[in-house]
């Protein structure tokens, strides 16, 4: 063998791989070792988990506590529904978006949001994040008697029906 082989590398003090077993053993073997692709495999044995999908609590905790975010966003939202059934519109609507802005917010806070961490963190925070305030201002702006008004909306909208 080489003197080349027997000096530790930094890989070498790393826990081994089921890859670095397998080209060990075809080094082992006089074979020369696969080389690794950095392509993702056409075919897929499993998805990864999104970055902070992990439990909120720890494993002993009830179900319920461990994905408390998800719970209280999803509370937020049923709450909301529920304000909007009973004819208070406008105060179900704003409580639907300002749940959706408080789960924006407890992905950018929390490391770990359980089942409310469904993409990458910034991609959860902009979808929670627009579509949220987007409900809100909706809220706030839908007719009779609209708590925010924009100036150049009605021009808009006259605009484009003529």
């Amino acid at each position: 063998m080489p003197a080349e082989a027997d000096e530790p590398t930094a890989d070498s003090t790393a826990e081994p791989t089921a890859e670095r077993t397998a080209e060990r053993t075809a080094e082992s073997a006089g074979q020369r070792p696969a080389m690794r692709s950095r392509r993702f495999p056409l075919i897929t044995r499993d998805t990864a988990r999104p970055e902070g999908g992990g439990r909120a609590a720890p494993g002993g905790a009830p179900a319920p506590a461990r994905q408390w975010p998800l719970l209280a966003v999803m509370g937020g939202v049923g709450v909301g529904l529920l304000l909007v059934s009973l004819d208070a519109f406008r105060a179900g609507t704003v409580l639907v978006g300002l749940s959706l802005l408080a789960g924006a917010l407890l992905r950018w806070a929390l490391p770990e949001v359980g089942m409310l961490a469904v993409r990458s963190r910034f991609t959860d925070m902009l979808t929670y994040g627009v579509l949220g305030s987007a409900i809100v201002l909706l809220s706030l702006m839908v007719q009779p008697d609209p708590w925010v008004e924009i100036p150049f909306l009605e021009d808009v909208v006259h605009f484009t029906v003529r």
